[in-house]
């Protein structure tokens, strides 16, 4: 057998598509053989890489890191925002077997050195505007830095420039043997809202089946915007699902709401995913006449928020919503344009969901438990945290992956989010979901995102703050915020503290770090309806007074 027949040929688990069609490598080599001026990525400055183009990036990009010394299945840090190298360092890790390991952009001080010394790898790219952010800290095995954007100067350790990574015409050295699905493809790691990162072990297989899961609906003419970051898992498996149909990516750098529709339509993208504050974000902007003047046509909302048929109505693009993390690939799957709020759709094909107790026991249907998952995939989720067995251990316990998040199961099947375990709020006896709590504060018109919290109460277990930032332009009243909120929910979940900031605090992936909320607590400039004399009961059947 010929090393292209091995390259391509079937497993015998019928399960395991071909490494042609799910290993970076082997895929991207396919592609450019028998595609090769097809567009891939489009990048802001439009600057666009064909199949061929991408392929031999990546190539002279391995090519330099095998003469900088590194090996396959060895792990190598990169610490880059988006951008045409980030594409080119992680496809180039990749194409000569090693791991990728990108690192979040705002890292910094002891969170910063807990990702380089779980890592264990002793190469690092890394953006010159980042150095300054090393000099004191540990940096545990890291030999050499690749320096790109600035100057190459960096005393600690040996320094390269960019030319280090390579010149165009450059071909790595020859695979002793084709790199497998199950082999390890990326460590990333999670988002760090609450503690220390954990690096999950990726393989190909997981990645593309994160990637491929239930998107029928696209095809190779289409063109996914990645706004989100490479070195998190919205922004890998959006690029990878594209690159598995032989579609293309349009990669920004970032999601703004001033540019957003204009870079849509320079980049001709005709979906994307629209995390959290996105949504709002974009249907609080004055209505244009442009609203319906751009090539988009599909969009993931996650969550799906009551603002869903209105933004679908308004922009002319179908909604589909899913429940995904870093560990797992996609489980849930909506139809189009879901009319459930708060809904993730559907077990889909191939998955399997159980909601359980602590111990790990099946509840009824309309009872909230743990979302536990399995895949029919081999290799289809994460294999573990990386160095981190204790974590492992606890996630993987009785042969499923715990999600530690809280849903609920209708009769039909479908799949509703109440919250993150941790982030559950308990006031008074009653359990409270943060997520429901937002969802119905972020209604109000003057209301651009708001984060719901528990605080110590005098009383015992919790209160409840919600932390507001407003539509820019606009302030919200609080007084006034309590009686829009009356009418649409329970008593128990009216906030007692308002807190109003311009902006939540935020990771680069758009989650509010709710732990910086909940650690500052009831501030200076908290109102407090107790102390405003506002009072919250209930009627006699214990509905709102």
């Amino acid at each position: 057998m010929t090393g292209e027949e091995t390259v391509s040929a079937a497993f015998a688990d019928p399960r395991i598509p071909p490494r042609d069609q799910c290993v970076l490598r082997h895929l991207l080599d396919r592609l450019a053989a028998e595609t090769p001026d097809s567009p891939f990525a489009w990048f802001d400055g439009d600057e666009t890489w064909s199949f061929a183009r991408t392929r031999a990036e990546a190539a002279r990009t391995g090519s330099g890191l095998q003469d900088l010394g590194v090996e396959r299945g060895e792990r190598v840090l990169v610490w880059l925002p988006n951008s045409p190298l980030m594409l080119r360092c992680w496809f180039g890790i990749n194409y000569i077997g090693a791991t990728y390991v990108p690192v979040n952009t705002a890292y910094r001080g002891s969170l910063l050195e807990h990702v380089i010394r779980n890592a264990d790898a002793r190469l690092m790219i890394v953006h010159a505007d980042l150095l300054d952010r090393l000099n004191d800290i540990d940096l545990s095995r890291l030999e050499r830095l690749v320096v790109v954007g600035g100057e190459p100067e960096f005393p600690r350790l040996a320094v390269e420039g960019i030319d280090a990574l390579g010149s165009m015409g450059d071909e790595p050295s020859p695979l002793e043997r084709p790199i497998d699905p199950w082999e390890l493809q990326s460590i990333i790691y999670t988002s760090g809202t609450t503690g220390p990162s954990k690096g999950v072990l990726s393989s190909y297989l997981h990645l593309y089946t994160m990637s491929v899961s239930a998107r029928d609906w696209l095809d190779a003419y289409d063109r996914r915007m990645v706004n989100l970051p490479l070195f998190h898992a919205g922004g890998t498996s959006g690029t990878y699902g594209m690159l598995a149909k032989g579609a293309s990516i349009a990669l920004v750098d970032s999601f703004r709401t001033d540019t957003f529709w204009d870079t849509i339509r320079r980049s001709g993208s005709t979906c994307l995913t629209l995390l959290g504050a996105m949504t709002p974000f974009l249907m609080k902007a004055p209505p244009s006449p442009q609203d319906r003047d751009h090539p988009l046509r599909h969009a993931f909302m996650v969550p799906l928020t009551e603002d869903a048929a209105a933004f679908s109505e308004r922009f002319g693009v179908d909604i589909y919503t899913t429940f995904n993390m870093t560990e797992i690939s996609c489980q849930l799957m909506s139809e189009r344009n879901p009319t459930k709020a708060g809904s993730c759709g559907k077990v889909r094909a191939g998955a399997s969901v159980r909601l359980v107790d602590d111990n790990d026991c099946e509840v009824a249907v309309g009872e909230i438990g743990e979302m536990i998952v399995r895949d029919e995939r081999p290799w289809g989720l994460n294999h573990g945290y990386n160095q981190n067995p204790e974590a492992t251990a606890k996630a993987w316990r009785n042969g499923w992956f715990h999600t530690g998040d809280l849903f609920r199961r209708d009769a039909d099947g479908t799949f509703y989010f109440v919250d993150r375990a941790k982030d559950a709020i308990r006031r008074r006896g009653e359990n409270i979901s943060s997520f429901e709590v937002e969802n119905e504060v972020n209604a109000h018109p003057d209301v651009r995102e708001s984060a719901a919290v528990g605080v110590a109460s005098e009383l015992g277990e919790d209160e409840l703050l919600v932390v507001i930032a407003p539509v820019p332009g606009r302030s919200v009243d609080p007084h006034e915020l309590l009686e829009f909120l009356r009418p649409r929910m329970a008593h128990f979940m009216i906030p007692r503290f308002i807190r109003i900031m311009q902006d939540l605090p935020k990771t680069p992936t758009q989650k509010v770090q709710k732990h910086l909320l909940r650690d500052e607590g009831v501030t200076d400039d908290t109102w407090d309806r107790d102390k405003a004399g506002v009072k919250v009961g209930r009627d006699k059947l214990g509905a709102l007074a």
